[in-house]
Order: C-alpha cells, then structure tokens, then sequence
C-alpha cells in the first residue's frame, strides 16, 4: 500500500512538474505596405473620381504673401481639362492670370493634379482642398482659406 501511494504521488508530481511552454512571436508591422494594400482596395472602391460630381466652377479666396489674397476660380470639365483664373488683389498693376490645360487623377482617385501647374488638389463634395508642395493638406490657422467652393 506504501508503494503505491508512493508511486501514485511520484505520478502526480511527475505531472504538476511539466510546464507548457507558450511560444511568442514578435510581429512587425510594415506600415507602406499597409498604405499601399489599402491604396490599392480604395481605387476599386468608391472614392472622389467614381462618387462624386466634381465637374464644376470652384471658387475661393487663397491667402498671398505680399497681397491682400489670391481670388481663385477653377473649372474642372468632364473631359478632364481645366481653367485656373486667378486675381491678385491690393496690386497697384491688375495681376490677372488664366490658364487652362489637362489635369490627371492619382491612383485612389481622390486627388486630382494640374499639369504644369504645380498645385494638387483633394476633391471632396462640393470643395477642392489646395494641398502644400508635397501633396500634403495644409494644416493652421489659415488652412480653411485654401479651400474652393463649388
């Protein structure tokens, strides 16, 4: 009887001593290619160009740095053209500008850029966001100033 509580009790132990190993994994996240993945589902998706009427006249007031501001009037067509009236105004010379030429989506087709004129644009309902140099939304105090009206 001895015996066998001993050996049932080496059993036991022989069971509680065993651990279960858990393995962990580090994972790492690739950001890029999380944006292009992302990029590239939203282009089948709706989005700005598919979605929304953006053939129109925009019009708005953009800040100048040695001016009272630019008014700015941009007709996008249907034919993917477009014309860019701009006006400096508090210049003792009228500072009249037009220029018209083609503009071009970008893949997500949210953003729409004017060939050779180096401003991007985020087409949203019934507005036009200028965006900085690097293609980026302006951010501060005067950001709503760099948005066209349809």
């Amino acid at each position: 009887m001895k015996k066998s509580i001993v050996a049932l009790l080496s059993v036991s132990l022989f069971f509680f001593s065993c651990k279960k190993e858990i393995k962990t994994e580090e994972v790492k996240i690739d950001t890029d290619t999380i944006t292009n993945v992302v990029d590239e589902i939203t282009a089948d998706m709706h989005n700005s160009q598919n979605a929304l009427d953006w053939s129109g006249t925009y019009k708005g007031m953009t800040p100048c740095a040695d001016c009272e501001g630019i008014e700015t009037e941009l007709i996008l067509s249907k034919d993917l053209t477009f014309v860019l009236k701009t006006k400096y105004l508090g210049k003792e010379k009228e500072n009249v500008f037009e220029e018209k030429g083609d503009f071009t989506w970008n893949e997500s087709g949210s953003f729409i850029s004017l060939k050779g004129i180096p401003y991007q644009y985020k087409v949203g309902e019934n507005t036009l966001t200028q965006l900085d140099l690097d293609g980026k939304v302006i951010a501060g105090l005067l950001a709503d100033m760099y948005i066209l009206k349809k």
